[in-house]
């Protein structure tokens, strides 16, 4: 998610033959992009990037020409623990200082606070530990963002890939998230509200907006990764159980057709029929609607309360 982007400093292009107009011409062309007085990157390998990876070339953009190193924060540190964001602004990095005049300047929020020993080294970058950094989004942010953090953090450590979730550790994960929040001077209602709403069993973002849509439609009772017997023997699971209406829904992002790590060395055609195979199988076996949505279906409610009633899956009344 936070792959790596090479930064570039004058000089090393300098050695490469380009002279200080050049750097000048290229920048303003668009095959550089200049990030901090000095560093740049390729514009091929910034527009490739996920924004966690720009988020992340930026972080160390500032850290390059800082005079003291910097405590990163919020959306950045998250980026820094390579968490997924939703909905992030790549244009800037988030700061945190004991001292100064909070506000932002160019490219750089800077927020006042006290970070204590919650700061740790992440590939030579000082930030916000993990914890704490979900906490200041739940103080701060959007509820769907603070709530993507949260369940990403959650789903990080406490999800293992053999389908199971440690909801101890969880719960003990939350707790101490509140007590985080409790220290502050504010946002502690909202911080509350994101806490008690997060699930780690969510597996990106799109499925936590997902469930935050679902909820306001008046869907009460889900689940998360809903195993079904597979004709195997194994599971196959489902991103979510709709038990109000007996159904079964998933957020199908486009990325699985796309990456070549989720392709797993086979063609999207082939991947495409396995999704078949699996739903039918699921469908038949289970008697259940089955719905799948994605990102155009997630803007409000109502679009994905349209895409549900089109499989005649309904909220209870």
């Amino acid at each position: 998610m936070t792959e790596h982007i090479r930064l570039m400093t004058r000089e090393q292009l300098h050695e490469r033959g380009l002279s200080g107009r050049q750097i000048a011409a290229s920048a303003a062309g668009g095959t550089l992009v200049r990030l901090r007085r000095g560093l740049y990157v390729h514009t091929g390998d910034w527009r490739t990037a996920h924004p966690e990876g720009r988020i992340v070339a930026r972080a160390h953009a500032l850290a390059a020409v800082s005079a003291t190193r910097p405590v990163f924060a919020y959306e950045t540190a998250l980026a820094l623990h390579r968490q997924p964001l939703y909905r992030a602004r790549d244009d800037r990095v988030h700061v945190i200082t004991e001292d100064g005049r909070p506000g932002a300047a160019h490219g750089v929020v800077r927020h006042r606070g006290d970070v204590g020993s919650d700061v740790v080294e992440v590939d030579g970058l000082l930030c916000t530990s993990l914890p704490r950094s979900v906490a200041d989004m739940a103080r701060t942010a959007t509820f769907e963002q603070a709530v993507a953090s949260a369940d990403a953090a959650l789903h990080t450590l406490f999800a293992p890939r053999d389908g199971s979730y440690d909801v101890a550790g969880a719960a003990e994960f939350r707790a101490g998230l509140l007590q985080i929040v409790r220290d502050s001077a504010h946002g502690i209602r909202r911080a509350e509200r994101v806490v008690e709403f997060a699930d780690g069993r969510a597996h990106l973002p799109g499925e936590t907006i997902s469930r935050i849509r679902l909820v306001e439609l008046g869907f009460h009772r889900i689940r998360l990764q809903v195993a079904v017997p597979s004709p195997s023997g194994g599971s196959f699971f489902v991103d979510l159980a709709l038990d109000d209406a007996d159904a079964f829904g998933e957020f199908d992002g486009s990325i699985k057709y796309t990456d070549g790590r989720m392709l797993d060395g086979r063609s999207r055609a082939e991947v495409f029929d396995a999704e078949k195979q699996r739903e039918d199988w699921i469908r038949g076996t289970t008697q259940r609607r089955y719905a799948r949505w994605g990102w155009s279906h997630l803007t409000t409610a109502a679009v994905l309360g349209e895409r549900l009633a089109a499989f005649g899956i309904l909220p209870p009344r």
